[in-house]
């Protein structure tokens, strides 16, 4: 186990949240949430993060219905997925990310109440829910 860094994606339609997170402290923490039309970002704003960071995995929330099955929106998250493989040529995985919304609003909660719940910055702590969940998942029980 090295000190990876990865870089975490919370995909939506509207808002892709954010995160970077050290494989060393099995850790992250939100960078921001990027605008999204209809699915699709800014490319270029992606391309800048990915120079800053030079992660060497990135992690994308797949979101599954409660009982594991796929949705539209799987498909696209794994579309989203393959696009940023593809693109930048980073290695991409994916994690499950059923629970992660409402461990975001617990966890936003806990540190600043209800006005530290906005739609970006929830977008941007489930970004960091999904790289912690990655790394349990790597080295975890």
């Amino acid at each position: 186990m090295g000190d990876k860094s990865v870089l975490g994606f919370d995909y939506g339609t509207k808002s892709i949240g954010i995160a970077i997170g050290q494989e060393l402290t099995a850790s992250a923490r939100p960078l921001l949430s990027i605008k999204a039309v209809d699915g699709i970002p800014k490319w270029e704003e992606i391309g800048a993060l990915i120079s800053e960071w030079k992660p060497d995995l990135i992690v994308v929330g797949l979101p599954l219905n409660m009982d594991g099955t796929e949705q539209e929106m799987t498909q696209r998250a794994r579309k989203f997925a393959n696009r940023l493989n593809g693109r930048f040529g980073v290695k991409v995985a994916t994690q499950d990310e059923r629970l992660t919304t409402a461990d975001a609003k617990a966890r936003l909660f806990e540190m600043g109440g209800y006005k530290a719940l906005t739609k970006g910055q929830v977008d941007a702590m489930s970004a960091v829910l999904i790289v912690e969940s990655y790394f349990e998942n790597q080295y975890g029980d």
